[in-house]
Formats: C-alpha cells, structure tokens, sequence
C-alpha cells in the first residue's frame, strides 16, 4: 500500500479521500489555492500546500504545482477526484514520467475514451449500440451532408466536451451553420479545441449509466446502474440507483457487454460508462467518464462498497475481490446535489454560509467540506454538497429524502434545495415516468 497520497482537487471530493486514506492508514497530502486556506480538506490532511492563488488555471490545474507538492512532500501517488486534472491523459502521463501513481487508467486509455468519436468507434466495434452519428465535422458543407442522411433533430456536440458545454440542439438545416459555428467557439474555449460531430437527438431520453471497476490482472466488474435523468442544463440535480427502467434481464446483458468491452481496452481504476435510454428502452453509449463520479455514493449505498479505497486498492496493485454476478443492489439510493444556485434560475449565488445544518438518521449521509462561516468562492463549482438516503425501496428512499431536504439548513446564500423539495414531491418523479426535460416544469422560462 502507499505510503503517502497527494490530493490533487479541493472540496468535497478531497474530503472523501482524506476520508478513505484515513481509514486505509494512509498519510494524505491536500493541496489548495489561495481562495481555500480555510478549507476542511487543508484542515484534515495530515500535510498541506498552497499552489497558486484563486484562479483554477493557476492553482488546480497548474500541473508543476502539483507534481512539485508531491515531491517535496514525499507523495507516492496522486488521486485526482472528479473535474479539473482527473481526466487528463497529460496529467496521467507527468505523473507517470515524474515516478508518481495516478490513480486512474493510463494516459493512453484515458486518451482513447477521453476523445468521444475515437470511444464511440471503439465500442462499437466491441458490441455496444451507439445512436447515428458522424466523424469529427471540417466544414459547414459536410455538417449539412451529415445530417440530412442522419435526419433531424441532430444535436452538435463537442469531441472532448462534457458538462453540456460545446453542445447544441438542431432542428432544421436552417439553424444549422449557426448553431453550428456557436458549438465549435464553445468547444475551443472549454476544451481547446474546436472538434465537434454530429449525432441524431432523441427528443425524450433518459440518461442511464454503469459504475465499473477494473484491476491490473484483466478483471473488470461493473456494479449495476444509476439514473441520472434530472439534469438542468445537461448537469445532474438528483441521482438514483437502481434506475426503474432496468430489469435485471437488461443490467445483467448490458453490464456484460460493457465489462467485456472495458476488459478489451485494458481500462483499470473506477469509471462510468454513460448510456442514452430512447423512448423504447433501447440503449446507446454516449461516453466513459475515466474518474470517480461525483454521484458514485449511491452506489457505494446500494452495495455497500467503498469505492474510492477501491480504486486506492488497485492503484496501488490490488484485485478487484468479487464478481458482477456477486454484487447485489440492496434497496434503493438517491442523491441531491446540494448547489450554491437560485433554484428558479439556477445562477451562481457565492457568499459567506451563516447557518449550517446537516440532516441525519437512519440512512442518511452528506458529503460535504462546507459549515458555518465557510465560503462559497465564485472561481469553482457550485457544488456545496451531496445528500445521499438509503430506504428499503424506492418510495421509502423519496420519503426519507424529503424529510433530509427539509432538515438541512443553509443561509447567507441561495441553494437548490427548494427545487429538489419539488421534485421529491412530484407525482411523475414518484411514478418514475420522467426524461432529461423533467425540470422545465420548476424552472423559468422552462429552461432545463
């Protein structure tokens, strides 16, 4: 095992590691920016070091900061969390150079299923379904070819992309050239490149994904399904598992394709395999987040895993210790994402908190590296905290996490938690007959 981990992210994530590591015995180096010196996870780290000053680029994603940190605190591995450096096959390639384990797949399986044409390629030609869609687009005249045979709606999205950003939704040749050209400026400016393809839109899915796990001895297990349906502008509000939409006929087919496709590429650590579900259940591949998921908890509820000591354990040499077919999914799990954000708009709401209050009993847990007099800083995600229940079935789960929304006490700014109180009580949330467009109906304008 390791004898030192350097944390290379902030927040909550970086609390779940120190968390893990904790329990594990090993010693956790935080580093931080100038904007986080107060942070729980600076406090909680056995060691900490300051990188740069608020702006990401110059603190979290300042790759020599964090390599430096590293060596001269004696780190022997880095885990990179979710966002900022985890998806990074260049950050995963440094460390790998510099004599530091990045505890993650390698920088080439991390290439190959970071760039969205190159993965939807090579997984279908290992078996998974993918929607209709195009190779990377050089020119307006063939964006206008591709989508006439695809046939609209299509949507625009970016190659490297993720989050909703680059991505635009196309109805008519009309629109095209412009909607176009907007995704192919939104991609270079958040992913520095301008690569974008074209893929048919379905108008009324459901966003289905597989949590895996593969060790470096050739096992790969996958650990059932999420439903990440409610989403608002293409990032996720509330997540469950298992989702109502899979059988167990389906999870046990398409968690096979998808561990026997992942045991081709080699792919080792923690990962999600992202799943479009159309309006007859079919189900295509989107892409593979290469990372811990932030809604991997639901997961960790359900079969009462550790995921992240998981994916510590294989870093570092370990065996994946059990089979796909052994894991049982115990009950049913759902997690709110608790943002700093007006639950009308959803803008940014950044502020001093005043009053904290976490929700508890039985089967309840937050994540969350906030408290009283901390401070959401407007450089980062807006993420102040994830609540996670457990019940013994689906609407015991609902109930409970109403109760927790109500028990949970923030001031000083706004949250989302009024809109997820909403939603909880929603009868076609509770009846599970939902899409990716539920929120429309609780935001203005019906945006989502």
């Amino acid at each position: 095992m390791f004898k030192k981990i350097l944390i290379a992210n902030r927040g909550e994530i970086a609390l779940r590691v120190i968390c893990a590591c904790k329990e594990l015995g090993i010693p956790t180096v935080a580093v931080y920016s100038e904007a986080d010196r107060n942070s729980l996870h600076v406090r909680f780290a056995d060691e900490a070091v300051c990188i740069g000053p608020p702006r990401s680029a110059d603190s979290y994603l300042n790759v020599a900061s964090i390599i430096s940190a590293a060596e001269i605190t004696g780190a022997e591995a880095i885990h990179p969390g979710y966002g900022f450096l985890a998806e990074s096959s260049y950050f995963a390639g440094v460390c790998e150079a510099s004599n530091l384990i990045f505890i993650g797949p390698r920088p080439e399986v991390i290439s190959l299923m970071g760039d969205k044409n190159r993965a939807r390629a090579r997984m279908r030609e290992l078996g998974l379904a993918i929607l209709p869609g195009s190779e990377v687009i050089t020119s307006e005249e063939e964006a206008l070819r591709e989508a006439e045979c695809i046939g609209y709606p299509v949507i625009v999205k970016a190659s490297a992309g993720g989050g909703g950003r680059g991505m635009r939704i196309v109805n008519s040749a009309a629109d095209l050239p412009h909607l176009l050209r907007t995704a192919q400026n939104e991609a270079a400016a958040s992913f520095s490149t301008p690569d974008v393809y074209i893929e048919k839109y379905v108008a009324s899915p459901r966003h289905i994904e597989f949590q895996v796990l593969g060790d470096q001895h050739g096992r790969v297990v996958h650990l059932g399904e999420r439903e990440c349906t409610i989403q608002r502008r293409h990032q996720k509000l509330v997540e469950e598992s298992p989702s109502t939409q899979i059988d167990a006929e389906t999870r046990e087919r398409v968690g096979h394709q998808i561990v026997v496709a992942l045991q081709e590429i080699g792919y080792t650590g923690a990962g999600t395999i992202e799943l479009l579900m159309d309006e007859r259940r079919n189900l295509y591949f989107l892409e593979m987040n290469t990372r811990i998921q932030v809604e991997h908890p639901v997961t960790e509820m359900v079969t009462s895993l550790d995921l992240v000591k998981h994916q510590i354990r294989i870093a570092a040499g370990g065996h994946v210790p059990f089979e796909s077919e052994t894991i049982g999914l115990r009950g049913h799990s759902i997690e709110c994402r608790i943002c700093a954000e007006h639950p009308v708009t959803f803008a940014p709401s950044a502020g001093k908190i005043t009053v904290f209050h976490e929700p508890g009993g039985t089967g309840v847990r937050v994540d969350t590296a906030a408290y009283a007099e901390s401070v959401i800083p407007p450089y980062y995600d807006s993420l102040i905290a994830k609540l996670i229940v457990h019940g013994k079935d689906r609407p015991e789960a609902i109930r409970r996490m109403s109760r927790a929304l109500e028990m949970f006490i923030i001031e000083g700014i706004s949250t989302s938690i009024p809109v997820q109180q909403k939603i909880m009580a929603d009868l076609d949330f509770q009846a599970g007959n939902f899409d990716t467009h539920f929120l429309s109906r609780f935001t203005r304008n019906g945006e989502s």
